[in-house]
């Protein structure tokens, strides 16, 4: 379907926060990363549901910790969750198909499939007995970890997505905490911009001037078409301290 025959784009049907769950390739992509960079120090996945990334960057050495309120309660209850919610989306995004931009997934059973394949590794990382130390149960905006603990923190489909239903002072301390748990020169990305009507949020530019006196605020391209009204990607470059 071209783009001149897509219809208008419906609001996407969510109620509450959806667990998200993503693969490995789809991070690099959406946050336009590359694994060079990524080794230069510990990463932090906020909000990172029953993605794959985490357990994938522990695979090639890279220390990584995932937070989300997800994680507490017993560990097959987290990933039944993950499996409906799946479940639940994939529904959603077959009802909806004809608004989105397939140029990347080709099809929504396609999109489904790596969304399972994600499930799976995810599933049996956070079965391991000391899960507990890298799938941590927090949530913005207080993270339990110390100022500076990471090189490189990303939030994916949590900020922004859900304007509606957390204001922009929530929004502002939520950046302020990313950026305090990011270290001097560090990187802090958020995708994608827009809100579950398909809107680019009306907060993002007044974070990024309120995040200026810490970091360097930019939008950047990322290499994920999907969603109906193509996002952006905001990467903060946190400040030296002899540059504030």
């Amino acid at each position: 379907m071209t783009n001149r025959e897509k219809r208008e784009p419906s609001a996407y049907p969510q109620a509450g926060v959806a667990s998200t769950c993503r693969s490995y390739g789809e991070y690099m992509d959406m946050f336009a990363l590359n694994e060079e960079d990524l080794r230069g120090g510990a990463v932090l996945d906020v909000a990172g549901g029953a993605s794959e990334f985490t357990a994938r960057l522990r695979e090639k050495g890279i220390e990584a910790v995932a937070a989300d309120p997800f994680y507490a309660g017993a560990a097959e209850a987290v990933i039944a969750a993950a499996a409906e919610e799946i479940r639940v989306s994939s529904l959603k995004i077959e009802a909806l198909k004809d608004v989105y931009d397939w140029s990347y997934y080709g099809s929504p059973s396609r999109h489904r499939s790596i969304r399972e394949s994600s499930w799976a590794r995810f599933a049996d990382d956070f079965r391991r007995e000391d899960a507990g130390r890298y799938y941590v149960a927090a949530k913005l905006p207080e993270l339990p970890f110390e100022d500076g603990r990471f090189r490189t923190v990303l939030c994916s489909h949590f900020l922004f997505l859900y304007a509606d239903s957390f204001g922009y002072e929530f929004h502002r301390e939520a950046v302020e905490e990313l950026l305090r748990v990011t270290e001097d020169g560090g990187e802090v990305r958020i995708y994608p911009l827009v809100t579950l009507k398909w809107e680019i949020s009306p907060f993002v530019r007044d974070i990024m001037e309120s995040a200026k006196g810490i970091a360097e605020a930019e939008l950047i391209d990322g290499k994920l078409p999907f969603t109906p009204v193509a996002s952006p990607v905001l990467r903060l470059r946190k400040r030296q301290k002899n540059q504030v």
